[in-house]
């Protein structure tokens, strides 16, 4: 085992805190990565709170990780020291199932092992994620990153990135396609930034007039105001697909009449709490879909990857110190950040 330094979610009612623990040594198909940055995702204050339930604390979050390969084992062909990596939400499921053969690992018939909080196999314990100084993930699930970009931004491409990349591939986003993105935060952002690049007409729908500007210079060619029920009126019956990026219960039946006959809205934020139930009739007045999805597979994820080095892309981030985790937690929460902290894992130091 390898001596490891991170932080950790102690309890759910406990402020993350510095926290000292072991991974495993490379196996023959294992990578080991020292961790250069890690993104800060939303989905890691609800385990770290326990807000989905069943989080195993200590709870050590992070999933959007990039770095620098420092060993890997004696059967590893894609990987060499010193190669620039990244890691993303899974390291590991079954393999055997026919999502793990289509290459969507993300819908595994056994579920997913996750970054951390997850069923750890090596362990027997669970995963341990990015707030730390390094990781150990089978090489399958290990991502080549370009150095063409900017590493700090590229971290939350590992899940904000995929999470709208995904759906934008799967529903044939292409030039011309008129595409609705709702909320401008970790994931509206690149959901914009990803579906203009793709030559979509991109709409973004927010409650906040003071992201008008931001929307546009991300790549919006029109901003509507949710909460205007003229400015909503005016998009009815007009768009392809929209990807509802809002992780808050709120009334889907606005965003949903404003698509077109065998329109598609997916959702990939994932709310404490349900979404009321939409009107049967919106689906069937214009035989609309109503979808959800989740992050992607590993080959879909490396494409992505490889498309943002292509078009220049990266996430808008805040770069922060490790010791202020916590409050940027709560500064999540209030929304005040444009539009993804990460950590410099630099910043850590051992005690």
């Amino acid at each position: 085992m390898v001596q490891a330094i991170g932080y950790a979610a102690p309890a759910a009612d406990k402020e993350l805190e510095y926290f000292e623990f072991e991974r495993r040594e490379p196996t023959a198909h294992d990578v080991e990565i020292e961790i250069a940055f890690c993104g800060v995702c939303h989905s890691d204050l609800h385990q770290a709170r326990n807000e989905w339930g069943g989080t195993v604390f200590p709870c050590v979050p992070g999933h959007e990780i990039v770095g620098k390969v420092t060993r890997v084992g004696d059967k590893v062909t894609k990987f060499k020291v010193g190669d620039t990596v990244g890691v993303g939400c899974m390291v590991d499921s079954c393999g055997h199932c026919h999502s793990c053969h289509e290459g969507h690992e993300q819908y595994c018939d056994s579920g997913l092992v996750g970054t951390y909080n997850g069923p750890d196999k090596h362990s027997g314990g669970v995963t341990y994620g990015g707030y730390s100084n390094r990781i150990t993930v089978t090489e399958g699930f290990v991502l080549k990153v370009s150095d063409k970009l900017d590493l700090a931004g590229v971290a939350p491409l590992l899940c904000a990135g995929i999470t709208t990349y995904s759906p934008l591939r799967h529903w044939g986003v292409t030039k011309g396609t008129k595409v609705g993105v709702v909320g401008l935060g970790g994931l509206g952002h690149m959901a914009v930034k990803l579906a203009a690049a793709m030559g979509a007409e991109v709409v973004l729908f927010t409650t906040s007039a003071n992201k008008v500007e931001d929307a546009k210079r991300l790549g919006a060619q029109h901003v509507v105001i949710s909460k205007d029920p003229e400015a909503m009126a005016a998009w009815q019956n007009q768009l392809d697909f929209i990807l509802n990026t809002v992780a808050a219960p709120h009334d889907l039946d606005a965003f949903l009449s404003l698509l077109r006959l065998d329109g598609t809205m997916c959702l990939v934020g994932i709310p404490a709490e349900p979404h009321p139930s939409p009107s049967a009739y919106n689906l069937v007045a214009k035989r609309r879909s109503l979808a959800g999805s989740l992050i992607g597979g590993i080959a879909e994820t490396q494409e992505m990857l490889d498309f943002c080095a292509e078009h220049g892309i990266t996430s808008d981030i805040e770069l922060i110190a490790m010791d202020d985790i916590n409050e940027a937690y709560e500064r999540m929460l209030k929304g005040d950040v444009k539009y993804r902290f990460v950590i410099d894992l630099a910043t850590l130091k051992q005690r």
